[in-house]
């Protein structure tokens, strides 16, 4: 039973691969249909991180249960610190004044306020159930930052970001037991179909399934992606975004970039890229190799160095260093979509965005842009 089980599954995976495979080219994209001509024109500018900004507030427990003035949160049990993403709920002019400081530094995609709102992830603070509604509202706000700042020689785009989660599907969390997971496939499938329904409904223009450090991960939210595409007949630009957590070269589940690229190239990525983890200086080698085999845009946010506890922002690098570190990519021809991640702010991106707008983008050979355009 249960082998037979773990076979349909399997097929049904392979059956959606093979759709992917024969019908990615046909089906054009039904929001984000300028991003394939832009990615060629210029090189686009993706926002900093959210973290990092929210940070700045040093807000307190009671801020971010929304009291004095939103009460819904009040008897909430367990702390709620920390839990960013309920902050389109309690405090969204915070979350809307972020967006609007990354749009006026020359972001044209700016991510939502999503990345840990699964309810994989909302578990940790017993609101698992409010997932759906934090994915709508977080686009929703992310949508009207852009059209505030969208001109028709400038349109901005709202990403829904789509994370990692907490938990790993191919790793163990127990050293003395090799075979044991704390979540599984079907699991994240779900959460992740949950997600994306609410980032949908709330109106983003692409999905960014980023910070990936196992695979299977990753192949979870890609899958219910498809299957979302293939029910109701949109499809969205997708980009892909993992991160090499050591000098070897590695993502935390053991492939190689190569190895990441060709596990999930099938699925025919409008941008496919590394952020987070290491610096810019640290991940040239890997982004490198990302602009030598891709067939796809290749993107790169950086954090801005390494991790400082001493400095404001928690990182190292100043907007002039990672700047210049990332225009040394785009000098060579290496990327096409550039951004910052942790530690990084408006200022960050403004000093990015200045350095590459001299710069051509890499040229690149995507089969679908043509038709997705």
């Amino acid at each position: 039973m249960k082998s037979g089980f773990s076979n349909r599954i399997r097929d049904s995976r392979e059956l959606s691969r093979l759709k992917m495979q024969s019908n990615g080219l046909s089906q054009p994209y039904t929001r984000g249909q300028a991003l394939p001509e832009l990615l060629k024109q210029r090189i686009l500018i993706l926002d900093g991180a959210m973290g990092t900004m929210i940070q700045q507030y040093k807000l307190a427990e009671a801020d971010y249960r929304g009291l004095p003035g939103n009460t819904r949160f009040v008897d909430h049990p367990g702390d709620i610190k920390g839990n960013n993403e309920l902050l389109v709920l309690t405090q969204p002019q915070i979350i809307s004044k972020i967006h609007e400081q990354y749009l006026d530094a020359g972001a044209d995609i700016i991510e939502t306020n999503t990345f840990g709102a699964t309810s994989v992830a909302q578990e940790d603070y017993k609101m698992a159930g409010l997932a759906r509604e934090m994915n709508e509202v977080s686009a929703r706000l992310a949508r009207a930052a852009c059209e505030k700042y969208s001109t028709p020689d400038k349109p901005r785009f709202a990403a829904g970001a789509i994370g990692p989660t907490p938990k790993t599907a191919s790793i163990s969390p127990d050293v003395n037991d090799p075979g044991a997971r704390n979540v599984t496939f079907e699991a994240l499938r779900a959460s992740y179909r949950e997600q994306i329904e609410g980032l949908f409904a709330g109106g983003v223009d692409l999905f960014l399934v980023e910070t990936i450090f196992d695979t299977l991960n990753a192949k979870a939210a890609l899958f219910a992606l498809d299957e979302f595409f293939e029910e109701t007949g949109e499809r969205l630009p997708v980009m892909i975004s993992g991160t090499v957590t050591d000098a070897s070269g590695r993502i935390l589940s053991g492939q190689t970039v190569e190895a990441f690229w060709n596990s999930l190239r099938h699925i025919k990525p409008l941008t496919f890229g590394l952020n987070c983890a290491l610096g810019a200086a640290l991940m040239r080698p890997y982004i490198a190799e990302l602009a030598r085999i891709c067939d796809a845009a290749v993107s790169c946010y950086p954090n801005a160095g390494l991790p400082n506890p001493m400095s404001d922002t928690g990182f190292d690098e100043t907007p002039e260093i990672t700047s210049s570190l990332v225009d040394g990519f785009a000098k060579d021809g290496l990327v096409n979509l550039v951004g910052g991640c942790c530690g990084t702010t408006p200022d960050h991106i403004r000093a990015i965005a200045n350095a590459v707008a001299k710069r051509k983008p890499r040229a690149f050979y995507r089969e679908n842009s043509e038709a997705a355009a």
